[in-house]
C-alpha cells in the first residue's frame, strides 16, 4: 500500500496569513481596483526593468544588463496555455530543452545552455531557482520540484544566463527568478477550468484586490488530476498561494504562503523491445513520489530617499517527500536465484526544513547604481531508506515478501553565509560597466543515525563534513552604439558546494540506490564555473527586435552521478566540462500578428579524460586506459548526453478578430546521446532494438486558440503534437531482464532504454473574470 505522509505542520504565522487573506476577501470595505491609467505615458519609450539580484532593488533597464536576459510575463503564460513552468520555459525561451526521464509532466529535467534543474536525485544540478527572493532548490540534493511552484500565481519569470555570482550557490549556468502576483498589481477574480486527453482535468481560482488605501491581498488555488497517457500513471497536484501586504510611497511589505500536496507517478524509461510492443507501457511498477510543502516568506522594502532603498527577506520552508519504487533486484541471477527474490521495493522518506534571511541596500547616485547585501541560509534534513525483497506480479509490480529492512538513516545539515555587491557605473551616457562579487561560506555535515541504533544498526559509515569557501567575481560592459543597437559582454564565476546527499554517496566501493541509500564519505570538491558571454541586440523600425549572443562556460570539478547498475551509482568529481554555443533571436509585435523565431547551437562536451562506469556500453572494458572495470574512457570532445546540439523555435499569434486569436508553436531539435554513452562510441550488437546510443531529432507542432465570448467569458483550447509524432527526449543504456512481451524473466540483455513522449492530445477550457461582468 502507498505510504501516507503525515500532514505538513504549518507555522502559526502561516495560518494567520491565510486567515488574513480570507478575512480581506470578505471585507465589506474591500474594493477591486483597476490597473493604473497609463494613457499619459503612452508616448514614452517602453523600458523593461530587470531585477538583477534575488531581492527587490531599484531595478536595471534591460538594455544595461550585459547578458542575454529573457523574460516571460503572466500574459504570455496564459496565452501559451502551458501546463506548468517547465512546459512554459521549453516553448517560450531559446536554449531551453527538457528531458522526460521520469515520464510525468511535472518531473521534467529542464536544461538551459547545457545546465540542468531537475527533481531527480542523481542529475547534475547547475541552475538556481528563486521565488520572491527565496532559493527553492531543495537543500538535500539541490533538486527542483516543479510541482511545488504555483504557476497560477506567477507574475514574471526572468532567466539570467551565466555563472552569475549574485544568485549564490548552484548558479553555474543561469538563474531563474520568479515573482508572484499581488492584489494591487493583479486585481479581480478569475476562474479557469479545462479538461481533455489522458483524463486530465484542472481548475484554477485566483482573487486579487486592494483594501483601503494601501493594503492588498491575493489568493490562488489550483487542482490538477490526470490518468496519464501511459499505463498506471495517474497524478494529483494541489497548490495554494496567498499573499497579504501593504504598499506605500516610502515602504512596502508582504507576507506570502505557498503550500502544496501532490502525488506523482511516472513510469520512467522503457527498453526498446518493450517500447516496440507498446509505447504506453512500463518496465517495472510503481514509481510514486509524494510531495508536501509549506513555505512562509516575508518581503519588505523601505525607501530612505529618492536614491536609496533597503530590502529584507526572511523565510521558512518545510518539505516532506516519500517515494516508493519497484525495481529489479540487482542481486537476482536468472536460473540460479529464487524467483521470489526477483524484485525489490525501495521506499524513502525525506524531511527538509530550511530558514534564511537576507538584507540588501541599494544606492543610485551620480553615475553609480550600487547594491550591497548579506544573507544566511540554513537547512536540516532527515532521510531514511528501506528496502524489501519480493516477487514480481503479472503486471511486473513488486510484491514484498519480507519486512522492510532499514538501509540508511541520516541527518544532514548545511549552512551558507554570503555577502555580495554589484555596481553599475555609467562611464558615459551610452556606456556602462557592471562589477559584481559574492563571497560564500558553506558548511555541510552528515550524521549517520542508522549505525547508532541499539537494535539492528545499519552497516553504514555516513558521518562526514565539508567546508567550502569561495569568492566569485563578475564584470560586464554594455554599450548603446545607437538608439537601435546595443553591444555587451561579461565574464562571471559561480560555484556549487556538494549537498549532503552527494557527500554521503561518493564512494565507488559502496554504490547508492536511487533515490539514494548512502555509504561513506570520500571528500568531494566544490564545482567552479566560469562564463564568458558577448552579444548584440537591437531593433529595426522600432517593432522588429533581434539578438545574437555567444557564450562559453567551463566547469571545473563538475559533480556527476556515475551509474553502476539498474538503480545504483555514486557521485564523483569530473575534471572539466565545457558548454559553448550561440543564440539568435528575432521577434515582432504588430497590431494583428506577433511572432518570434530563435535558434540555439550548443556544444556541451567533456574536457578531460576519465574512466566512467557504464557496463551497458558496448565498449566497456575495451579501453587500455580503464583496465579491469566495467568502465568506458571519456575523452575531451565527447558530447554530454541528453543535450541536443541544435534547437529551433517558432511562435506566432494571429488576432483574427478582436475577439478571436489563433496561435502556433513549432519546436525542432537535433539528435542527442543517451546516458551510458558518454564516450559517444556505443555500437549495438546487430539487434535493431538495442539502439545506437542516440535519440533521433524531432519537430513538434502545437496549436492554441482563444475566443472572447463577452461579459468576462473566454473559451480556449490547445492541441499538442498535432502531427502525432513518435519521439523521445531522454534515454539511457541498460539491461533488460524481460522477454520481448515482458511476461517472462530472462538473463539480462543490453538494450537502449527510452523515455517516449506523449501522442497527440487536446484540451478545452473556459475562463471567467468576475470583474468583467456587465461590460
Amino acid at each position: 500500500m502507498p505510504h501516507t505522509l503525515n500532514k505538513v505542520r504549518l507555522h502559526p504565522l502561516a495560518w494567520a496569513a491565510l486567515a488574513a487573506c480570507a478575512t480581506a476577501a470578505q471585507s465589506p470595505t474591500a474594493r477591486a481596483q483597476t490597473a493604473p491609467n497609463t494613457a499619459s505615458s503612452a508616448e514614452l519609450p517602453r523600458v523593461e526593468v530587470i531585477r538583477v539580484t534575488p531581492l527587490p532593488g531599484l531595478g536595471v533597464a534591460k538594455d544595461q544588463v550585459p547578458s542575454n536576459v529573457q523574460t516571460i510575463n503572466d500574459r504570455k503564460l496564459k496565452q501559451a496555455h502551458s501546463l506548468n513552468l517547465p512546459d512554459a520555459l521549453a516553448s517560450q525561451l531559446p536554449s531551453v530543452t527538457v528531458n522526460e526521464i521520469q515520464g510525468n509532466p511535472y518531473q521534467l529535467d529542464v536544461n538551459y545552455r547545457g545546465f540542468t534543474a531537475s527533481p531527480l536525485l542523481g542529475t547534475p544540478q547547475g541552475l538556481s531557482v528563486f521565488q520572491d527572493g527565496v532559493r527553492i532548490n531543495e537543500p538535500f540534493g539541490d533538486t527542483v520540484n516543479w510541482d511545488l511552484i504555483p504557476k497560477s500565481a506567477l507574475a514574471n519569470i526572468t532567466l539570467l544566463p551565466g555563472s552569475n555570482p549574485l544568485f549564490g550557490l548552484n548558479t553555474l549556468g543561469g538563474a531563474l527568478s520568479l515573482q508572484t502576483k499581488s492584489g494591487d498589481t493583479h486585481p479581480g477574480t478569475e476562474v479557469e477550468m479545462q479538461a481533455g486527453s489522458f483524463g486530465r482535468r484542472s481548475i484554477d481560482l485566483s482573487h486579487g484586490q486592494t483594501i483601503g488605501e494601501s493594503s492588498h491581498v491575493f489568493v490562488a488555488a489550483s487542482a490538477f488530476d490526470e490518468d496519464g497517457w501511459r499505463d498506471y500513471s495517474p497524478s494529483k497536484v494541489r497548490q495554494l498561494f496567498g499573499k497579504f501586504g501593504q504598499r506605500d510611497t516610502d515602504y512596502s511589505w508582504d507576507l506570502s504562503l505557498t503550500a502544496a500536496d501532490n502525488k506523482l507517478i511516472g513510469n520512467g524509461l522503457l527498453p526498446s523491445s518493450l517500447l516496440r510492443q507498446r509505447r504506453e507501457g512500463y518496465y517495472t511498477l510503481l514509481d510514486v513520489t509524494r510531495n508536501e510543502m509549506a513555505m512562509l516568506n516575508l518581503n519588505a522594502t523601505a525607501r530612505i530617499d529618492a536614491g536609496q532603498q533597503l530590502a529584507f527577506t526572511a523565510y521558512t520552508r518545510h518539505t516532506r517527500t516519500a517515494t516508493r519504487n519497484g525495481d529489479l533486484n540487482d542481486e537476482f541471477v536468472f536460473g540460479v536465484s529464487d524467483e521470489n527474490t526477483a524484485g525489490v521495493e525501495h521506499r524513502t522518506h525525506t524531511r527538509q526544513r530550511g530558514e534564511g534571511l537576507a538584507l540588501q541596500w541599494t544606492l543610485a547616485r551620480d553615475n553609480h547604481h550600487l547594491t550591497l547585501g548579506a544573507s544566511h541560509d540554513r537547512a536540516h534534513t532527515r532521510f531514511e531508506q528501506t528496502s524489501a525483497v519480493g516477487s514480481l506480479s503479472d503486471t511486473r509490480s513488486v510484491i514484498p515478501l519480507e519486512a522492510d529492512q532499514l538501509d540508511a538513516r541520516i541527518a544532514g545539515s548545511s549552512h551558507t553565509s554570503s555577502v555580495y555587491f554589484t555596481d553599475l557605473i555609467d562611464l558615459r551616457s551610452n556606456l556602462q560597466l557592471t562589477v559584481s562579487g559574492r563571497y560564500n561560506d558553506t558548511r555541510v555535515r552528515t550524521n549517520d543515525l542508522g549505525r547508532r541504533l541499539a537494535d539492528n544498526p545499519t552497516d553504514t559509515t555516513l558521518d562526514g563534513s565539508g567546508t567550502y569557501q569561495k569568492f566569485n567575481p563578475a564584470a560586464g560592459l554594455t554599450w548603446q552604439v545607437s538608439p537601435t543597437l546595443t553591444a555587451y559582454g561579461n565574464l562571471s564565476q559561480g560555484n556549487r558546494a556538494p549537498s549532503p546527499i552527494e557527500l554521503g554517496c561518493s564512494d565507488p566501493n559502496h554504490a547508492c540506490v536511487l533515490p539514494n541509500a548512502l555509504q561513506s564519505d570520500p571528500p568531494l570538491r566544490q564545482v567552479v564555473s566560469r562564463t564568458l558571454e558577448a552579444g548584440l541586440r537591437g531593433s529595426f523600425d522600432g517593432d522588429l527586435r533581434w539578438n545574437a549572443s555567444a557564450f562559453r562556460t567551463e566547469n571545473k570539478d563538475d559533480l556527476l552521478f556515475i551509474s553502476t547498475g539498474t538503480a545504483t551509482g555514486y557521485f564523483s568529481n569530473f575534471g572539466r566540462t565545457l558548454r559553448q554555443g550561440i543564440e539568435l533571436g528575432l521577434s515582432q509585435q504588430m497590431a494583428a500578428v506577433s511572432w518570434s523565431a530563435s535558434y540555439s547551437f550548443l556544444r556541451a562536451t567533456y574536457d578531460s579524460r576519465a574512466c566512467i562506469v557504464a557496463q551497458a556500453n558496448s565498449t566497456a572494458e575495451t579501453s587500455p586506459a580503464c583496465p579491469g572495470t566495467a568502465a568506458i574512457e571519456v575523452r575531451p570532445g565527447n558530447r554530454i548526453p541528453g543535450l541536443p546540439k541544435h534547437s529551433l523555435k517558432l511562435n506566432a499569434d494571429w488576432r483574427v478578430t478582436p475577439e478571436w486569436m489563433l496561435g502556433a508553436q513549432l519546436s525542432a531539435y537535433s539528435d542527442q546521446y543517451v546516458r551510458g554513452n558518454e564516450n559517444n562510441a556505443h555500437k549495438p550488437d546487430g539487434v535493431d532494438f538495442n539502439g545506437s546510443g542516440r535519440i533521433g531529432g524531432y519537430a513538434l507542432l502545437n496549436l492554441t486558440t482563444n475566443l472572447q465570448l463577452g461579459r468576462g467569458w473566454e473559451l480556449f483550447a490547445k492541441v499538442t503534437n498535432v502531427l502525432d509524432r513518435h519521439y523521445a527526449t531522454a534515454g539511457a543504456l541498460g539491461e533488460n531482464a524481460f522477454t520481448g512481451n515482458g511476461n517472462e524473466l530472462r538473463s539480462p540483455v543490453t538494450e537502449q532504454f527510452t523515455g517516449p513522449s506523449a501522442p497527440r492530445a487536446a484540451w478545452v477550457g473556459v475562463r471567467l473574470r468576475f470583474d468583467a461582468l456587465g461590460e
